[in-house]
């Protein structure tokens, strides 16, 4: 005869546990992803441009959906986070603002610089990559290793051809494009760009310096570059912070000011990628998935009422030109 002892608390209480473990582990799965946070700027330009919300949530829509293991939050606050401490387990942060004097990481430097210290990834957009010369512009220096110096740097609108694609994780699957955006260039990078790598270049026309000098048009340094020596300019670059920035990482783009160029597959996946690179998140070798823009998803979330230069048919036609 079989002696069957009964079952004892503690392994009715194991058993629960177990089970209760088993529930549990698609939740822990799903917090395994890594956080971004999209901190989107005040409303600026007018309708279609420096559109900062509906930039930021229509990239952290797709970010979201692209099934990389990161989950993306916006940040509508009009500024820097009105709870900074949501900013304390992000993979990365996205900035996507107006910038120069009234950047508004500028009035919280230290602070964010002990969050870059963590290893914390940044990615800075269009207006955003713009701050003062000075304790700004040397954070950023440290951050994303370059950024917009007034006297220095330059923000005409052209056409930027970019006819080659470096090898790296961030131009994964994307095609050689032509696209026509307030491109800044001629930006100050770190000394002999260290840890910096250049991800699109191209080599603006003579029309984009026929501005007189100021600080935004055009300077004797960049005419000595572009006009003279002939050097292609970087307008999206990243940089691999060292050991006392806990190796993280820093993307910079300076595109971003017409709304409709989000919906060139190209233009978006280069960001996407470049957004999840800092996150150390691994890049697919085609790249993220960038789905599918259409005229409703960029008319969505909009600071300003509609116009005649941006009508609905407008932006299918201008969808309808990307490649």
């Amino acid at each position: 005869m079989l002696d069957r002892k009964p079952k004892t608390a503690n392994s009715l209480k194991m058993k629960f546990l177990s089970s209760f473990l088993i529930f549990l582990l698609p939740f822990l799965f799903l917090s395994a992803e890594k956080k971004v946070v999209f901190i989107a700027g005040k409303k600026s330009h007018g309708y279609f441009s420096h559109e900062h919300i509906a930039g930021s949530k229509l990239l952290s829509r797709y970010i979201n959906d692209a099934n990389v293991g990161i989950k993306s939050i916006v940040v509508t606050d009009d500024g820097y986070p009105k709870d900074p401490s949501i900013l304390n387990d992000a993979a990365s942060i996205v900035v996507y603002c107006d910038g120069g004097g009234r950047h508004l990481l500028n009035p919280h430097l230290k602070e964010f610089d002990q969050l870059m210290k963590k290893g914390i990834g940044l990615a800075c957009i269009h207006y955003g990559v713009e701050v003062p010369k000075g304790a700004p512009g040397d954070y950023f220096l440290k951050w994303i290793g370059g950024y917009f110096e007034t006297n220095w740097s330059v923000n005409p609108h052209w056409v930027a051809n970019f006819t080659m694609i470096p090898n790296h994780p961030v131009a994964s699957g994307v095609g050689l494009f032509s696209i026509n955006d307030e491109w800044y260039y001629h930006m100050r990078f770190r000394e002999a760009m260290k840890g910096v790598t250049p991800i699109l270049s191209s080599l603006p026309s003579e029309e984009t310096l026929k501005r007189k000098d100021g600080p935004h048009s055009n300077n004797p340094h960049v005419r000595e570059a572009v006009l003279k020596r002939k050097e292609a300019q970087h307008v999206a670059w990243v940089y691999q912070r060292g050991g006392d920035y806990n190796h993280g990482r820093g993307f910079g783009f300076t595109g971003g000011h017409n709304h409709v160029n989000w919906g060139s597959e190209n233009f978006r996946k280069l960001v996407l990628n470049g957004i999840a690179w800092t996150a150390k998140v691994k890049i697919p070798s085609s790249g993220l998935n960038a789905g599918k823009v259409q005229a409703k998803d960029l008319i969505a979330n909009q600071d300003y009422p509609p116009n005649d230069r941006w009508t609905e048919e407008k932006i299918k036609t201008a969808l309808s030109t990307f490649k």
